[in-house]
């Protein structure tokens, strides 16, 4: 298989790693993961046994994929986000059997240091900024952020800032790949 592994990397017996996916330096990959093709793993990368990830997701340096996250195809995730697994944890309570399942759709970007409390599903093509925290679901093509998290906008599948209210009605075309959004009430969607 055409798989780059860095020598420094851990990739337990029973993970499963798409064609041209790249694991690079002091990564562990836990067994029972599955990761797409094409993707790349970067330095300092954990990637949970009960994870899902997958075409061309780019996970940045000091990410951890913990159980019960899936990230769907052409998922970004910035240097250094946090992906929580238990809503309330205690060192000296084990909750494992409570962990709640994060879900990222198609497309969407997570910024640097920002963090997805657990049991949150992050929309297709969202952004969601540098630094933010994420409690909520968030929709489709919105721009997130702030702590709490607020949404501030619409993005447009190619990561440009739709000109658009967060509600009403209107229509947008990306001067750049020609792909038509509407806004219905408080929904963004492609034409």
């Amino acid at each position: 298989m055409n798989v780059t592994i860095h020598d420094t990397a851990i990739v337990d017996a029973g993970a499963v790693i798409g064609e041209g996916t790249k694991v690079w330096h002091w990564t562990h990959v836990c067994s029972g993961a599955h990761i797409g093709r094409n993707c790349s793993l970067g330095q300092n990368v954990y990637i949970g046994g009960k994870s899902l990830i997958g075409n061309n997701v780019k996970i940045q340096n000091n990410v951890s994929v913990y159980d019960s996250v899936k990230l769907d195809d052409d998922v970004f995730c910035g240097p250094s986000m946090v992906f929580t697994n238990v809503y309330n944890p205690r060192a000296t309570v084990s909750r494992k059997d409570e962990y709640r399942t994060t879900y990222v759709k198609q497309g969407a970007t997570l910024g640097a240091n920002c963090t997805i409390v657990c049991g949150v599903t992050i929309g297709k093509y969202a952004f969601i900024g540098a630094g933010a925290v994420i409690r909520e679901n968030v929709k489709d093509y919105a721009l997130m952020a702030g702590v709490p998290a607020k949404q501030i906008g619409w993005m447009s599948e190619d990561g440009e800032r739709i000109p658009l209210p967060l509600e009403g009605a209107g229509e947008y075309t990306c001067p750049k790949t020609n792909v038509s959004y509407i806004l219905n009430i408080d929904t963004l969607a492609r034409k």
